[in-house]
């Protein structure tokens, strides 16, 4: 019975999973030259890699000390940034696992590209198993990237040169498309999508995407 219920990663889980961390990867690269030419001391950058695990807020807690600011704000920006991950830990808490150690790694590595690949494979044994190895994929992805980038310096240019900023956007949309069948899903997504839109010429980086979950009061209503 054991055996029946641990569900091994699928061909097209691997292939997805190994494309994510690739471009992980690289923006962990871009991002150790980036914090490194910042001034931020290297054990710093290795430990907030290791223990923050938030891209965009490791990125602005960067731009926010480089600009000058004081290292509250820089923690401040990040938590703000990070708000977007309570209602992700509410649509895939269940296949994370019961125990604590299960929770906590999974609290973890709960970023975006994990929890859209995740809740593309449904919420059964298989979905499990995807979020553990694409979380560890990019885990040590994101962490070898960081090394890679402060080693190398300013070798290492803007992802956006490669078209990797433009990936991450186009990936999640591709793993979000099964889901608009729903007509609520569609109506709630295209809502998030205008709000989100209409705050991003006021608001910081980021917190557009707060905004759009304003969205999920047109599924309550219904």
């Amino acid at each position: 019975m054991c055996s029946a219920r641990r569900t091994a990663l699928q061909s097209d889980d691997v292939r997805d999973i190994a494309a994510l961390a690739a471009a992980v990867t690289v923006v962990g690269m871009s991002f150790g030259a980036l914090a490194g030419s910042a001034g931020v001391p290297w054990p710093l950058v290795v430990g907030m890699s290791v223990l923050v695990f938030a891209g965009g807020s490791q990125f602005l807690a960067v731009a926010v000390v480089a600009a000058g600011g004081a290292p509250v704000a820089a923690v401040a920006a990040g938590l703000l940034l990070n708000l977007r991950h309570l209602p992700f830990g509410l649509a895939i808490g269940e296949v994370v696992g019961r125990s604590r150690p299960s929770r906590l790694l999974g609290a973890h590595v709960l970023v975006d590209e994990n929890v859209a690949l995740t809740r593309a494979r449904g919420t059964g044994p298989r979905a499990t198993a995807v979020y553990r190895a694409c979380g560890a994929a990019l885990f040590v992805g994101w962490n070898a990237g960081t090394v890679v980038g402060l080693l190398a310096g300013g070798a290492i240019p803007d992802p956006a040169v490669f078209g990797v900023d433009a990936a991450f956007p186009a990936a999640l949309l591709a793993l979000l498309l099964p889901s608009l069948r729903e007509r609520d899903a569609r109506t709630v997504g295209l809502t998030a999508a205008v709000l989100a839109l209409a705050a991003t010429p006021f608001l910081p980086a980021g917190v557009p995407v707060l905004v759009g979950l304003l969205a999920l009061l047109t599924a309550v209503r219904r």
